[in-house]
Formats: C-alpha cells, sequence, structure tokens
C-alpha cells in the first residue's frame, strides 16, 4: 500500500442525496427507566449467566434484564396479532 493515489478533477455521473437514517447521538445514549426488584434465582441460572457473561464481556445482569425485555417484547406481539 505504498503506492500513492492520484486524484483527478473527473465527473461523479449521476448522483443522489438519501435522507439521513442514522440515529441521533441522544438516541444511541438513551437508557430505559430501571426498576431495582429483589428477585431470588436458582444458583445453576445465575452460575450459567455468570459464565455466558464473562464470555462476552458484558454483565450477568444485564443478560437477565435483556433475556426479559425480549420475552415481553414477543409476548407483546402474540397479543397483538
Amino acid at each position: 500500500m505504498s503506492a500513492k493515489i492520484k486524484y483527478t478533477d473527473e465527473p461523479l455521473g449521476k448522483t443522489q442525496v438519501i435522507p439521513d437514517f442514522l440515529p441521533s447521538p441522544a438516541a444511541l445514549a438513551f437508557r430505559e427507566e430501571g426498576v431495582k426488584v429483589t428477585l431470588s434465582l436458582s444458583k445453576k441460572s445465575i452460575e450459567f449467566f455468570k459464565s455466558e457473561a464473562t464470555k462476552n464481556h458484558t454483565q450477568y445482569q444485564r443478560m437477565i434484564r435483556r433475556l426479559l425485555d425480549a420475552y415481553v417484547d414477543a409476548q407483546a406481539l402474540n397479543k397483538s396479532n
């Protein structure tokens, strides 16, 4: 990749402007409001989530929360059909 690129002033041809489809930085930083709860789970469940969280470099509580959110979303879709 040591070859130098030489740019020329050539026509681009037909171009088209597309609307901005990316979310705003504020939308990317949005976090849903959380509610703290006390919940007893089985030891095997916690060991599983802790192991998977370590493999995926995340927090096990976040994985459990996302699993529950996915379940709720799926149930909401089923009820709307």
